[in-house]
């Protein structure tokens, strides 16, 4: 009966995802801040768009730049059609005329790369990102050359007084894409075809023997994943106001991937998470370390490594520890190894910029304090303080694990004691 039916909630994610979007501005203020948060929300869609790939069908693409980036060309094209008063456009639009471009673009290069699987699948999008990036600079009526194409995003009428000119409108239409494509993004994976593009990923000779063509699976998640990716694109193209060769170039594919995997490939958020991450290690380190590239690469690999399932995995398993109060036996070893772990960090952050400003001088960007480390006894101390971080991580890690076997083997006996 009707009556019997429960009350639907939206899920406590999407609530808690929502509040993030509307709290940040309100915890970070300031220009500056503000730019953050929205290269933060259009990283966030690109990311999540490319896990439509790489997450749900199993497709690892090193060209999904491309969406995003002629996505942002043909958005900057249509905000200057605007502003010249060609077009009728208002700039909330314009990240629809982006997508549409993306999708365009990922009709007929989806074409070509989805009819092979796998690692050729992979290496054909390697070709397709650096014949665009080619192209981005052999064409520059379209491309711009390489001082790429300059637009304004504050033109035409300003309804409800939002001219785009202060960045927390800017961010506010960002934040405002961002929800409503998760929220059609989220639907797809719900979908049946997203549930086809989830079989094809795991076992496509099985859904071929049901009927399903895997290939046409493969070509329609990867035509709706581009129509994100130009949406992000036009995004971007509208906070910087200018779209540049990098924008459709292999470094910026490759990114994505990594930000994509740092949050976490198997959950739908993770995406959200990696750009969070990648966009402040990116923008905040590289302003205080000229390192910051390896620092970021050394905590992609130990990701990969120990934590597969990214930022959001090791979430939920705290959470999943909170929720089931293991927390108070497991709690201890935890917080040792959190401690070991920043003793080890801490050394080779010393290390790192110890051999940096050595090796540059002058030109070195790490502080001046530590050039005492520069001579034997500074070496010794930092390799004893190595040594010493990764014994105390290796034992905290063990002490962690014996904590957790304790605390599955204790659950496992209550069923059987109480019985």
């Amino acid at each position: 009966m009707a009556g019997d039916r429960p009350p639907r909630r939206l899920p406590l994610p999407w609530l808690l995802f929502a509040a993030a979007l509307v709290c940040a501005p309100l915890l970070l203020r300031g220009p500056v801040a503000l730019s953050l948060l929205t290269q933060m929300a259009t990283v966030a869609l690109f990311g999540l768009s490319y896990n439509m790939l790489l997450g749900q069908g199993g497709m690892l693409s090193f060209g999904h730049a491309v969406y995003a980036g002629l996505g942002a060309y043909v958005a900057a094209h249509a905000m200057n059609l605007g502003a010249a008063g060609a077009i009728p456009l208002p700039l909330v639009a314009v990240p629809l005329v982006g997508g549409l471009a993306g999708m365009a673009f990922g009709l007929l290069f989806g074409y070509l790369s989805t009819k092979k699987s796998g690692t050729t699948f992979s290496m054909i999008t390697l070709g397709i990102v650096e014949l665009v990036f080619a192209c981005a600079l052999m064409f520059p009526g379209f491309f711009g050359g390489e001082g790429g194409i300059s637009t304004n995003r504050v033109y035409g009428a300003a309804p409800f007084g939002l001219d785009f000119a202060a960045q927390i409108q800017v961010y506010g239409l960002a934040a405002a894409w961002l929800f409503v494509c998760a929220a059609a993004m989220y639907g797809f994976t719900q979908s049946p075809l997203g549930k086809i593009i989830n079989a094809v990923r795991d076992n496509p000779e099985r859904v071929a023997f049901i009927g399903y063509d895997p290939r046409w699976a493969r070509y329609l998640t990867l035509v709706v994943s581009s129509l994100f990716a130009g949406v992000s694109g036009a995004l971007s193209a509208i906070n910087f106001e200018i779209v540049t060769a990098e924008n459709v170039g292999a470094a910026r594919s490759g990114a994505i991937l990594l930000f994509t995997f740092i949050g976490g490939v198997g959950y739908f958020f993770g995406p959200v998470l990696g750009a969070v991450i990648g966009v402040a290690a990116t923008v905040l380190l590289s302003e205080v370390t000229q390192a910051w590239q390896l620092y970021l690469g050394v905590f992609f690999i130990l990701t990969v490594m120990f934590v597969p399932g990214g930022a959001a995995e090791l979430l939920a398993g705290v959470g999943r520890h909170l929720a089931a109060g293991s927390w108070r036996r497991t709690g201890p070893a935890f917080a040792l190894l959190l401690l070991a772990l920043a003793w080890l960090v801490t050394a080779f952050v010393l290390l790192v910029e110890t051999v940096y400003q050595l090796s540059l001088g002058s030109l070195g960007a790490a502080p001046k304090g530590l050039a005492a480390l520069q001579g034997p006894a500074g070496w010794v101390a930092i390799g004893a303080a190595l040594a010493v971080g990764l014994a105390a991580v290796a034992r905290a890690h063990a002490a962690l694990r014996d904590a957790v076997a304790r605390e599955a083997a204790s659950g496992a006996r209550a069923p059987g004691e109480a019985a």
